[in-house]
C-alpha cells in the first residue's frame, strides 16, 4: 500500500505537495514554523507538541487562503504562470504541516494527536472545499485552460504562451482537479456538497481511528503454556512479554497485529484457539461495542452516492473511475470476474488437501475458516517438505534489508549510506540512510520503521515526509529538493536472541513498501499536480519489486543462515520456487472477496436505509460461490482502504497493477538478464521519473511497447488459464 496518510493529505495533495520553504523566519518555540536546523532541514520531532500541530494547521490554512485570494483578485490576465503555477505552489506551510502529522498519526498516535485529526478532519476538508469551490479562482483556471485547450485539442503555439510537456498536464490535470470537485455547481449544490465532504470526512477519520483502537486494544488471552502447542517458542515469548506488559503476568495475550495474531492461526494445534482468534480478527469494528464500524460504514456508503449523483454520476465508482487508467466499472469487473474463476477453482484443489490433513487428526467435519491457515501450511509442508519456521531463519530481517538495496543498486545504481542517529526521527525504532545515484550525488533520504507498536496502524505503508521536487537556492537557481521517504510495516520483532526472523510473506512485504519509497525518490518533477500518479498504476512499482525477492541470484546476497551465516541451500531455493504458488487459490479469492464488495457497494444507485454491510457481504459473496471457509481479506468494518477514504472503489488496483508488473517482469526475463541496464534504465525514465505527468497506460506503453495482458498474472499465480475462458 503506498500510503496511510490519505485521510487527511488527500484533501490538499490536489493543490501542494510541495514542503519546502520560503526561508521566512515565522516565529519561536515551534519547530512546525521554524527552519530546520537539523542535517537535510529535517524536523525535529522531539520538540513537536500537538498545541505546535494546531498552530502549524491554523497558520497553514490561513496563509494559503491568503495566496489564492492574491491570485483571485490578480488584476493580469491569467495565465500560467500567475494562477496555475502559483496555485500549485501554495499552501507550503499547511503541507508540510499536515504530512508529518499525518505520519505520526499512523504510526505513533496518541490519543491527544487523536483528539487533533477529529478535530481537523472536517477543518482540512472545508479549506479545501473553499479552493475547488471558489467561482472567482475557476473562472480563472478556466480562462487558462480554454487557452491552451479548445474541444480536447490543442491550440496552435503562436495563440498561447509556450507551455512544455509537464505544463501541459499540470494545466489539464488542474482544471480536472475543480471540475470533478464540483466547481461548475450551482452555488446551493456547492452548499449542499461542502456538508457531505465535512460529514464524509469526519466518519473516515472515526473508523480510522476506531479500527486502530479495535486492531491494538482487541486482546485473546491464554492461561497455560500448554494451550499453545505448536506456536514457535519466540511467538510464546512475544505472547508472555506482552501479558505481563498488560498487567496479566504468567498468562499469554495475542492482539490483532498480524504478526501476533496469524503465528497462532498458522502453527497452534489449539483447534479453539485458533477460533477465537479468527472471530477477533475479522470480526474488528464488527462487535457491537462503542467501536463498531457498522452504521459508519452504511452512512458512508450513502453519502458517497450521495455526493456522486450531486456532481453528475451515476454512482460513486464512476465518479472514481473516470480518473484511473480502468476508466469505469466494465473495465474492473472484466478483470476480477475473469480472476474469480481460476481462483475458486485452485482454492476448491487447496479445500480437499486440506480435509485430507484434518482426517490425519482424526476430524471428519468440514473445514473451517480457522481452519484454512493451520492445514494449508501442513498440506504444503507435506507435499513440499518444507518447513517456513526454519526457512525464516535465512530471512533476518537486517539481511532483507541489504538484499533490497542489492537490488537497488543492480537496477539504478543506488547505494545507501545509513545515519541512523544523526537525524531526527519520531522513534527510536527507526533507521534512516543517505541514498546516493550513480553519479555519487545524493537523491534521497529513506526511513524505515519496521515492528509493530502501540499506536501504530495495522499492515504496511510508504509515506512522504517530504516530496520530491525543485526550488531555488540562495542564488535563484532551480535546484532538485531531495525527497524524504519512509516505509512503515509490522514485521516480526526480534526474538531472545536478538533476531528479527521474517516470513517469507514478511521479506516479500519489505521488497513491495521498498518499491514504493523507490519509485518516489527516482520522482523528477517540477510540480505538484505531476506528482502522485493514477491509484491503480501506484502499484506497478511496488508489486514489480516483490519479483526480485526470490531470485536464486538474490537470494545468494542475503538470504543467509541468522546464526552461521549459510546462504539459502540451492535444494531449499528450489522448494521456494516450487511451493511459491501454493495457497494462491485461497490468497486470490480472499482478495478478489475484498475487492468485488467493494466495487459493489460503491457501484449502487440505490443504498437501502437500513444496509448492513456485513449481511450485504455475505449476501454478494455467496452468490458469486465463494468457498464458505473464506472470508474476504478485510470485511467491510474493517476494510481501511476503502472505508478509510483512500483506496474507494479501488482495491482493485492492486490486481490491476499486477497485470502490469507480471507482464514488466516477463520484459526482464526475456533478454535473459534479471537487472538488464538498458532495460532497467528505460523503465527508470518511462515508468518512475515521470511521476504523473502522463497517465499511466501511455507510461507503461513507453516502456513495454504495447498493452499488456493477463496471462502473464494467471502464470505468476499458478491459476488456470482455461477457467478464464
Amino acid at each position: 500500500m503506498k500510503t496511510k496518510s490519505l485521510s487527511i493529505m488527500a484533501l490538499i495533495s490536489a493543490i501542494t505537495i510541495s514542503c519546502s520553504t520560503n526561508g521566512e523566519k515565522r516565529g519561536s518555540g515551534n519547530p512546525l514554523l521554524e527552519e530546520p536546523t537539523a542535517k537535510y532541514g529535517i524536523i525535529d520531532y522531539d520538540r513537536i507538541t500537538p498545541e505546535h500541530f494546531s498552530e502549524a494547521i491554523e497558520l497553514g490554512m490561513e496563509e494559503q487562503k491568503r495566496e489564492v485570494k492574491d491570485i483571485c483578485e490578480n488584476p493580469e490576465e491569467p495565465t500560467f504562470r500567475n494562477t496555475i503555477a502559483a496555485l500549485d505552489q501554495s499552501g507550503q506551510l499547511l503541507s508540510k504541516s499536515v504530512l508529518i502529522f499525518e505520519d505520526l498519526t499512523s504510526s505513533n498516535s496518541t490519543p491527544e494527536l487523536e483528539a487533533l485529526q477529529t478535530k481537523y478532519s472536517p477543518a482540512l476538508t472545508a479549506h479545501n472545499d473553499g479552493i475547488y469551490l471558489n467561482p472567482q479562482l475557476f473562472n480563472r483556471v478556466k480562462t487558462v485552460y480554454d487557452k491552451h485547450y479548445k474541444m480536447g485539442i490543442e491550440q496552435p503555439e503562436a495563440e498561447k504562451e509556450i507551455l512544455n510537456h509537464e505544463e501541459m498536464s499540470v494545466l489539464r490535470k488542474t482544471y480536472e482537479a475543480f471540475a470533478k470537485r464540483g466547481a461548475e455547481l450551482g452555488e446551493k449544490q456547492k452548499a449542499q456538497l461542502r456538508e457531505l465532504n465535512a460529514r464524509i470526512s469526519a466518519l473516515q477519520t472515526k473508523f480510522s481511528q476506531n479500527l486502530l483502537h479495535e486492531t491494538n486494544n482487541t486482546y485473546v488471552t491464554v492461561d497455560s503454556k500448554e494451550e499453545l502447542d505448536g506456536l514457535p517458542e519466540a511467538n510464546i515469548q512475544r505472547a508472555a512479554e506482552m501479558a505481563r506488559q498488560q498487567g496479566q503476568e504468567g498468562k499469554y495475550m495475542f492482539n490483532m497485529q498480524r504478526p501476533s495474531c496469524n503465528p497462532v492461526l498458522q502453527y497452534c494445534t489449539n483447534r479453539e484457539l485458533r477460533h477465537k482468534v479468527y472471530d477477533a480478527y475479522y470480526n474488528r469494528g464488527n462487535q457491537g461495542n462503542e467501536w463498531d464500524n457498522k452504521a459508519i460504514c452504511a452512512e458512508l456508503v450513502k453519502l458517497r452516492l450521495e455526493r456522486a449523483q450531486l456532481l453528475g454520476y451515476k454512482n460513486c465508482a464512476e465518479q472514481i473511475l473516470k480518473y484511473r487508467m480502468a476508466e469505469n466499472e466494465e473495465n474492473v469487473y472484466d478483470l476480477l470476474n475473469a480472476v474469480w474463476g481460476p481462483a475458486v477453482e485452485k482454492a476448491n484443489q487447496e479445500l480437499s488437501d486440506i480435509r485430507v490433513e484434518m482426517k490425519k487428526d482424526g476430524l471428519t467435519c468440514e473445514p473451517e475458516g480457522w481452519d484454512y491457515m493451520f492445514y494449508s501450511s501442513r498440506a504444503k509442508a507435506a507435499k513440499y517438505a518444507i518447513d517456513e519456521e526454519k526457512i525464516a531463519e535465512y530471512f533476518e530481517i537486517n539481511n532483507v534489508l541489504k538484499g533490497i538495496f542489492y537490488v537497488a543498486e543492480k537496477l539504478h545504481g543506488l547505494t545507501f549510506k545509513e545515519i541512523t542517529g544523526q537525524v531526527p526521527t519520531y522513534s527510536k525504532e527507526t533507521q534512516t540512510w543517505e541514498v546516493y545515484d550513480r553519479d555519487k550525488k545524493l537523491v534521497a533520504i529513506f526511513y524505515n520503521d519496521y515492528f509493530p507498536r502501540d499506536g501504530k496502524g495495522a499492515g504496511a505503508w510508504m509515506t512522504d515526509l517530504r516530496p520530491q521536487s525543485y526550488v531555488q537556492d540562495s542564488l535563484g537557481n532551480e535546484v532538485r529538493q531531495i525527497p524524504i521517504t519512509i516505509n512503515v510495516c509490522n514485521m516480526t520483532r526480534p526474538n531472545a536472541e536478538g533476531a528479527a526472523l521474517q516470513s517469507i510473506d514478511n521479506v516479500t512485504t519489505m521488497f513491495h513498501e521498498f518499491g514504493h519509497a523507490m519509485h518516489f525518490m527516482l520522482h523528477d518533477v517540477h510540480y505538484n499536480a505531476t506528482y502522485d500518479v493514477e491509484s491503480d498504476y501506484v502499484e506497478l512499482p511496488s508489486q514489480l519489486n516483490e519479483h526480485w525477492a526470490t531470485e536464486p541470484e538474490v537470494l545468494k546476497v542475503y538470504a543467509k543462515h541468522y546464526k552461521t551465516g549459510e546462504v539459502i541451500p540451492m535444494d531449499l531455493v528450489k522448494k521456494l520456487d516450487e511451493s511459491s504458488k501454493y495457497g494462491q487459490g485461497f490468497a486470490t479469492v480472499e482478495y478478489l472477496a475484498a475487492s468485488l464488495v467493494d466495487m459493489d457497494l460503491h457501484t449502487l444507485t440505490e443504498v437501502p436505509e437500513d444496509l448492513d454491510v456485513i449481511e450485504f457481504e455475505t449476501r454478494k459473496l455467496q452468490e458469486r460461490g465463494i468457498p464458505r471457509q473464506i472470508l474476504p481479506r478485510y470485511r467491510v468494518t474493517n476494510f481501511s482502504h476503502t472505508m478509510g477514504g483512500g483506496y474507494t472503489a479501488g482495491y482493485y488496483s492492486y490486481l490491476w497493477s499486477e497485470v502490469l508488473d507480471c507482464d514488466a517482469f516477463e520484459a526482464f526475463k526475456e533478454t535473459g538478464d534479471i537487472f538488464n541496464s538498458d532495460l532497467a534504465l528505460h523503465y527508470r525514465k518511462t515508468c518512475l521519473e515521470p511521476g504523473g505527468i502522463d497517465s499511466g497506460l501511455k507510461m507503461y506503453i513507453n516502456f513495454r511497447g504495447r498493452k499488456p495482458g493477463i496471462e502473464a498474472l494467471l502464470r505468476n499465480r499458478g491459476l488456470s488459464t482455461a477457467a478464464c475462458r
